[in-house]
């Protein structure tokens, strides 16, 4: 059953990224912005002091005007940095300027960025192909994630394109759900 639902998973994830592929670049722009207005309007982001978000690439949210922004706002801003064995850690940053291509090409915080202990954050961005109605996601297939967030009892939110969102996706025992799901048009799950 379990290596059903890998596969299952991971041609999700090739449809899901090649439709992405399609997107033109005034769809993905005009997504994110509408994406990112919605993150910063949401009132556990206001709550927030300290977060863990990602530098979206490719087709995904580009997420550096929510970095920007929250930097502005004097928030406490960190972004992982991935460790051996799937792990990850989340360091601090003051500027964008502090982020350079992990080894998948990825914007990371340098060495000299401080690390930032999972207890003290407040409220994770979680990245995500799509996500669902229950608050289940799609993600890279990594697992980074789903390690890092196991028993994290913090916020956690996805962003997910309206016509990316899912009534019902496959599920692993360890694959982590977010507490809050926003599209452009606003929150999804849990529905308000």
């Amino acid at each position: 059953m379990g290596q059903e639902i890998a596969q299952v998973k991971q041609i999700l994830r090739q449809q899901m990224r090649a439709v992405l592929e399609e997107l033109s670049q005034e769809e993905r722009a005009e997504s994110d912005q509408a994406l990112a207005a919605q993150f910063l309007q949401h009132p556990k982001v206001a709550q927030a002091g300290t977060l863990l978000l990602y530098c979206g690439v490719g087709t995904e949210v580009d997420t550096r005007p929510i970095l920007q922004a929250l930097l502005d706002q004097g928030k406490r801003v960190c972004l992982p940095r991935c460790l051996p064995d799937h792990q990850m850690e989340a360091r601090a940053i003051t500027a964008l300027e502090e982020l350079q291509p992990d080894k998948y090409g990825i914007p990371a915080p340098g060495e000299g960025c401080p690390v930032v202990p999972r207890e003290d954050l407040d409220l994770v961005l979680v990245p995500g192909l799509c996500f669902d109605s229950r608050g289940n996601r799609l993600g890279q297939g990594g697992g980074y994630y789903d390690r890092y967030l196991e028993d994290y009892d913090g916020i956690s939110i996805g962003l997910c394109r309206e016509d990316f969102f899912q009534v019902n996706l496959p599920r692993e025992p360890l694959d982590v759900w977010v507490r809050y799901v926003l599209t452009e048009e606003g929150q999804v799950w849990p529905d308000l």
